[in-house]
C-alpha cells in the first residue's frame, strides 16, 4: 500500500480501530475515521485524520465513507458476547448487515482490499487444544454468529464480486486504550478499574478458563500486513493471537504484581457464551503475512496498568 492513498478505518474511534488510525499516520497514510460514536470516543480519533460520523446500518452513510478509500479496515462492531447474548438483534444488524452495506459500498468505490476483524469467538469449544483455521466453527453465543456470518460474507464477496478481503481472526485484544464499560467490560480494563477503586475484582467461572490475550500493537500491524500483502491472502482467513494462553487466575496475578495491589477477587458464575479456552495457531499468519506477535506478556500487562494508572484520559470502546 502506498503512502499516497486513502485508508479508511470504520470503528476509529474504537480501541483496536484508533490504534490502527494512528498506526497508519505513523507511515505516512491518509486515514478517514467512520465512526456512529457509540461505543467510541472522537477524542482517541488522531487530529490527522478526516472523521466521518455514521453507521453501518444506513448504507448512503457507509457508500460517502467508501469514496476515495484505497483500503478499509473494518473494525466497527457490537463487541460484547455478554450484550449480544442481552441484544441479539441488534448485534446482527450491525455486525451483518452493516458489513454487507460496508462490502458493497467498497466494491461500487473500487475499493483495493478490505481487511476484516473476525474474532477467535467462531470456533466455540476446541476439544484439540488450539485453534487452527481449517477447524469447524462452532460459535456459542450471538456474538460469534454475528463474526462469523460477516466473515463468510467478506469471502463470498472476493469469490463473487472479486473485491479483495481478508479476514483477521483477533484472539482476546488487550492494551491501552480499551474501555471500563461497567457491565460489559473486557477483562483487563475491568480488573485494573477494579483494583484501582480497591473494589473486589470480578472473576467469573472458576478462573480457570484461559484465553490468547494479544497485545493491541501487534493486531494495528497484522491489519498493516494483511493490506499490503499480495494476491495469495484474497479471501482467506487468519489468527492473529500470541500463541500462547494465560488463565483469567494467571491474569489477575499479573495484573495485582503490575499495581503492586491485591484484593481477592469475587468469583461469580460462569457467563452465557463463555468457552473454556482459546490458543490460536498463528503459523498461517506467519507463512502468507509476514507476521509475528513481538510483545512480550510482563511487559505487555505493565504498559496497560500503565495507561489505566495514569489518570484520566479518553478511553476507545
Amino acid at each position: 500500500m502506498t503512502t499516497a492513498k486513502l485508508a479508511l478505518v470504520t470503528g476509529g474511534a474504537g480501541f483496536i480501530g484508533s490504534t490502527i488510525a494512528r498506526a497508519l499516520i505513523a507511515q505516512g497514510t491518509p486515514v478517514r475515521v467512520f465512526d456512529n460514536l457509540i461505543t467510541g470516543f472522537r477524542e482517541v480519533v488522531p487530529p490527522e485524520a478526516e472523521f466521518q460520523l455514521g453507521d453501518l446500518r444506513n448504507a448512503e452513510e457507509v457508500a460517502k465513507a467508501c469514496e476515495g478509500a484505497d483500503v478499509v479496515f473494518h473494525q466497527a462492531a457490537l463487541r460484547s458476547v455478554a450484550k449480544s447474548v442481552d441484544e441479539p438483534l441488534a448485534t446482527e444488524e450491525s455486525n451483518v448487515s452493516g458489513t454487507i452495506n460496508l462490502l458493497a459500498a467498497a466494491q461500487a468505490a473500487g475499493v483495493r482490499r478490505v481487511v476484516y476483524a473476525s474474532s477467535s469467538s467462531a470456533y466455540g469449544e476446541t476439544t484439540e487444544g488450539i485453534n487452527r483455521e481449517d477447524a469447524a466453527p462452532n460459535p456459542l453465543s450471538p456474538y460469534a454468529v454475528s463474526k462469523l456470518a460477516a466473515e463468510y460474507y467478506c469471502r463470498l464477496w472476493t469469490r463473487l464480486h472479486g473485491l479483495s478481503t481478508v479476514s483477521l481472526r483477533y484472539f482476546n485484544v488487550f492494551g491501552p486504550g480499551q474501555h471500563p464499560e461497567s457491565k460489559y467490560a473486557a477483562l483487563f480494563p475491568g480488573l485494573i478499574s477494579a483494583l484501582a477503586a480497591g473494589r473486589a475484582p470480578e472473576v467469573h467461572w472458576d478462573g480457570e478458563q484461559s484465553r490468547d490475550f494479544t497485545f493491541v500493537d501487534d493486531v494495528a500491524r497484522a491489519n498493516l500486513l494483511a493490506a499490503s500483502a499480495g494476491p495469495q491472502v484474497d479471501g482467506q482467513v487468519f489468527n492473529i493471537g500470541a500463541g500462547r494462553a494465560k488463565t483469567v487466575n494467571e491474569t489477575l496475578t499479573a495484573v495485582s504484581q503490575a499495581m503492586g495491589v491485591w484484593i481477592e477477587p469475587v468469583r461469580t458464575p460462569k457467563r452465557q457464551g463463555d468457552v473454556r479456552s482459546t490458543l490460536a495457531d498463528i503459523s498461517l499468519a506467519r507463512e502468507l503475512l509476514g507476521w509475528e506477535p513481538l510483545a512480550e506478556w510482563t511487559g505487555a500487562v505493565a504498559a496497560t496498568v500503565k495507561w489505566f494508572t495514569e489518570g484520566t484520559r479518553p478511553s476507545a470502546g
